[in-house]
């Protein structure tokens, strides 16, 4: 494997563990669906025992969300190793529909029994449950933001995939890939670490991270410059509303001696505010200011800020940037 390959594996790898998160915001459906049994019959069966308990849509599509998300495993081996894809011919419309149905098919039972998957079997299963329950639900695909790296990238790419659910007559956004744990590079091994964050998030965090293959969503163009030049945030990020309103780019172009001005919204001066030099050595911000409900701050580019700054509130990683 080429070293860049490598070093960026390893930087994944950290970013997701810098990504886990541990105090949650459980809900009763989240407590619930925690007592279920790890595996089921069939789909069908699963799908009964949620519609018997839950009586809403959205307590549903939750329910899906936190059964995937307690019980299937990404699977890290198929991310590194993925299989070839295998053609097929046909000679119809209708059985080049049949044989695009039994591949999803076949790929949704995998999943549901092996227990572990990759984004597309995370995504297949939760549309094939919300389906068999009535409920609307697409497969979106397109490029995810997840290493400091992804700051100031040149174009997108499609290297992953999420749902959108339809409840309320409302479309809610959903990636129970990322809702299920992170790989910890210590043991070796993919870590159950539930994140309720990814179900139902809020579009602007959300398209901060994801960017889909259409530059849509519903209707509405997004801004490619926007998701590629932007900041990297974390999961503590959304989970604590920590919007990022200085600076306005991930990029910052600076010189030694510069100041560079970050605001962060709902961060007082009670929180512990520090970021990491090239060293990795925590440097704790100075004289930080209160300002409408946001905590405003400077930090000082000099020979010990590295190419990265990523800025962390009570140990949790919240928002890295690129120093130019």
């Amino acid at each position: 494997m080429p070293p860049k390959k490598i070093a960026f594996i390893f930087l994944f790898l950290n970013v997701i563990l810098l990504n886990s998160t541990f105090a949650q915001k459980i809900t009763e459906v989240d407590k619930i669906v925690a007592k279920y049994p790890k595996s089921f019959a069939s789909t069908e069966k699963l799908a009964d025992k949620i519609e018997g308990d839950f009586s809403s849509d959205y307590d549903r599509a939750r329910a899906i969300y936190s059964w995937i998300a307690f019980n299937i495993k990404y699977d890290f081996n198929a991310f590194l190793n993925p299989p070839r894809t295998q053609g097929f011919s046909y000679s119809s419309e209708a059985e080049k529909q049949r044989k695009i149905k039994q591949i999803n098919d076949n790929l949704i039972q995998k999943t549901f029994t092996s227990k572990k998957a990759v984004c597309e079997g995370f995504t297949a299963l939760y549309q094939h449950l919300a389906s068999l329950m009535g409920i609307k639900c697409e497969i979106i695909r397109g490029d995810s933001k997840i290493s400091v790296r992804d700051i100031g990238r040149k174009t997108t790419s499609s290297n992953h995939a999420w749902n959108m659910v339809l409840i309320d007559k409302k479309w809610r956004l959903v990636d129970v890939t990322w809702g299920q744990g992170y790989y910890d590079s210590s043991k070796g091994r993919m870590v159950n670490d539930f994140s309720p964050i990814y179900f139902d998030t809020d579009p602007d965090y959300f398209f901060a991270k994801h960017f889909p293959d259409s530059g849509t969503f519903l209707g509405n163009r997004l801004s490619k410059d926007d998701f590629l030049n932007g900041p990297l945030i974390y999961n503590k990020t959304i989970q604590n509303d920590y919007k990022i309103k200085l600076p306005d780019s991930g990029i910052i172009e600076a010189r030694n001696g510069d100041k560079i001005t970050v605001e962060i919204k709902n961060v007082s001066k009670s929180n512990q505010v520090f970021y990491l030099n090239k060293f990795n050595r925590p440097v704790k911000v100075q004289n930080p200011k209160e300002k409408r409900g946001s905590l405003e701050f400077q930090i000082l580019i000099d020979k010990n800020v590295g190419e990265y700054i990523t800025i962390f509130i009570d140990t949790n990683s919240i928002v890295s940037f690129k120093i130019i």
